[in-house]
């Protein structure tokens, strides 16, 4: 594991520690979102050379359980080698191998511009709904977006992180955040484009976006997980590289 994915893996940890609503069970750390039942915004993560026992796996189910989420856990598997080994007896399966991705101050290169395009922060409650929905939309939720959303998108842009809204001709196009900076590192997440607006370069932009004003706020490296080989490939046009594979993994509902 090298040594900017363990950092980004300290970064995560301390990032679940900061969140109001965490709660330790054994040697995990869950992020809990009580207004979000999105699962890639309800997870744990191992300590660093965790070695759970099966009491302690167990412990861990019955956590998510109580608090009605999947369980599921996000980590660099050298980060703590003995716990995938672990999660599989106990019924757990590999939801996939995400790479994690990097990108410096020095490292960033403008994307092609997009005709009529504009980003910026969102300021309005429309402008927060209007995000969350396109985010809702865009990681496969129907309906309307949880309040957690909306919630994360506002904690974003009114703190310490970057949250924006792009807009192309005239409608809401893509949405994404930055998460606080911890010793100059910081995560892009969230980052979804409207289904009409994509392949346009609209991705590329906001990322773009979203990486200078996290670089412009102190942040020297901006990390991030692709959602797939095409999306990883938009990344590395704007100076994004590789650093190292993250598991994620979950245990489904019996029967599920």
């Amino acid at each position: 594991m090298t040594s900017m994915a363990t950092a980004v893996q300290d970064y995560a940890r301390a990032l679940a520690l900061l969140s109001p609503d965490h709660y330790r069970v054994g040697p995990f750390t869950v992020r809990h979102n009580p207004g979000w039942e999105l699962k890639y915004a309800n997870y744990a993560i191992p300590d660093r050379d965790a070695e759970p026992t099966a009491d302690e796996v167990a412990a861990l189910v019955d956590a998510f359980g109580a608090h009605r989420r999947l369980p599921r856990l996000e980590f660099l598997p050298a980060w703590a080698p003995a716990v995938e080994p672990a999660l599989i007896a106990a019924g757990f399966t590999v939801e996939n191998r995400a790479p994690l991705l990097a990108c410096g101050h020095e490292d960033l290169r403008p994307p092609k511009p997009v005709d009529g395009l504009s980003i910026g922060t969102p300021v309005t409650e429309a402008e927060f709904t209007e995000a969350a929905r396109v985010q809702h939309h865009g990681f496969g939720g129907e309906g309307e977006p949880e309040p957690g959303a909306t919630d994360w998108l506002r904690a974003a842009a009114t703190g310490d992180g970057v949250a924006a809204l792009a807009v192309l001709d005239g409608a809401p196009a893509g949405v994404g955040g930055c998460s606080a900076a911890i010793d100059g590192l910081s995560e892009l997440a969230g980052l979804a484009v409207a289904a009409r607006h994509r392949r346009r370069g609209v991705g590329a932009a906001l990322s773009a976006w979203l990486t200078e004003r996290a670089f412009a706020q102190g942040c020297r490296t901006v990390w991030l997980e692709p959602g797939d080989a095409d999306v990883e490939r938009v990344y590395a046009g704007i100076g994004y590289r590789r650093i190292g594979e993250k598991v994620n993994i979950s245990l489904e509902p019996s029967g599920g």
